[in-house]
This record gives structure tokens, C-alpha cells and sequence, in this order.
């Protein structure tokens, strides 16, 4: 089966990538062929997360063998098939590719058609990817939050102050994407 995958990100408005792949592939082939159509070098400690309908991570699955205790499951992306955790269209995923600042691209199985895949293939790409790592000390130049408040031990902090859906930064003039619904790309 040939699995045609959805990427997006919550930095870039106008970013997306469309990746085609085998079911069969691994999550390996699959980091790589994400890696390739946004020029990144592959020097990261990135996984993804199979992900609820909500974006709720659930099992992770690692460049590198993580286990820290015998009794816990776990998946390295050489040795994992796509098909093992992927197998219906709406299906969501996380790929970390900052795991400092846990910063990563949305994923949603689109389509999936019979035939094989030789190998991965960007398909379609539009705008320009986030940088794949953020200059902390740079970030922290730039980034300021005054809340007039204290928040430890101020109980006249509200969390209700704060916008739900992230910090407003303004309007860009640039359309958002929806990340409840890839489907408006298609």
C-alpha cells in the first residue's frame, strides 16, 4: 500500500509537505524522507508520536534505542514498519525534529492506495520550513511576556488572561492553518 502523508507546522502558516511512502517502509525511511524535502541535516535526536484524534501523544517511537527500564515497550524507527502503528486515513502524527524546545510537524495519513513505493517522495511542498533549532539566547532577546503579575504564589493570577490557543502575536496578514483539520489544505 502506498501511504500519502500530510506534514504541517504551527510556526509556518504556509508551510506543508505532501510525502509519499510505502506502508511497508520504516519510520527511518520515513525520518529521512522527511528530513530531505525540508533541508535538514539529520544531527537531531528526533521521533515521532502516534498521536490521538486531539494531537494526545501516545507511543513514541525513537531514532535511537531510549528504553530505560526492561519492562517498558519500545520502538526504534530502523527496526519499526509504518504499516505497525499506521493502518487508517486520518490518522495523526507528531515528528519531533527540535527536541530540545520540543518543536515538530504535524502528520495526517491522507490517502492510502494500492501499489508499492520504491522509494519515499515529496509529492507537492509549499512555503518555507521552520528552522529546524532555535538560538535559545537569540529566543530569549526577543521573547518577553509581562503579565503585571507574579505567577508563583500570586493568587490573583487568572488563567483565563492567557489565549487558549497560544500567545497572540499580531496579524500577519497571512491565513492560518488549521491544525484541527488538515483536510481544508485538500
Amino acid at each position: 500500500m502506498i501511504y500519502r502523508f500530510i506534514l504541517v507546522s504551527d510556526e509556518e502558516d504556509d508551510f506543508f509537505r505532501e510525502i509519499k511512502i510505502d506502508s511497508e517502509a520504516s519510520f527511518l525511511d520515513f525520518h529521512k524522507a522527511i528530513l530531505d524535502s525540508v533541508n535538514y541535516p539529520d544531527d537531531q535526536m528526533t521521533s515521532f508520536f502516534i498521536c490521538e484524534d486531539n494531537w494526545e501523544k501516545n507511543e513514541e517511537i525513537t531514532l535511537q534505542e531510549m528504553r530505560t527500564r526492561s519492562d517498558e515497550d519500545s520502538w526504534v524507527m530502523e527496526s519499526t514498519r509504518i504499516s505497525e502503528f499506521v493502518e487508517d486515513e486520518g490518522q495523526r502524527l507528531l515528528y519531533v525534529f527540535d527536541p530540545l524546545a520540543e518543536r515538530c510537524f504535524f502528520i495526517e495519513l491522507k490517502e492510502i492506495t494500492s501499489g508499492r513505493q520504491e522509494s519515499p517522495v515529496c509529492s507537492r511542498r509549499g512555503g518555507k520550513a521552520p528552522k529546524q533549532t532555535i538560538d535559545f539566547e537569540e529566543f530569549a532577546k526577543t521573547q518577553s511576556i509581562d503579565t503585571g503579575e507574579t505567577f508563583y504564589g500570586d493568587e490573583g493570577f487568572n488563567e483565563d488572561d492567557l489565549d487558549a490557543d497560544g500567545f497572540d502575536m499580531g496579524d500577519s496578514g497571512a491565513e492560518t492553518v488549521s491544525l484541527d483539520s488538515i483536510d481544508d489544505l485538500y
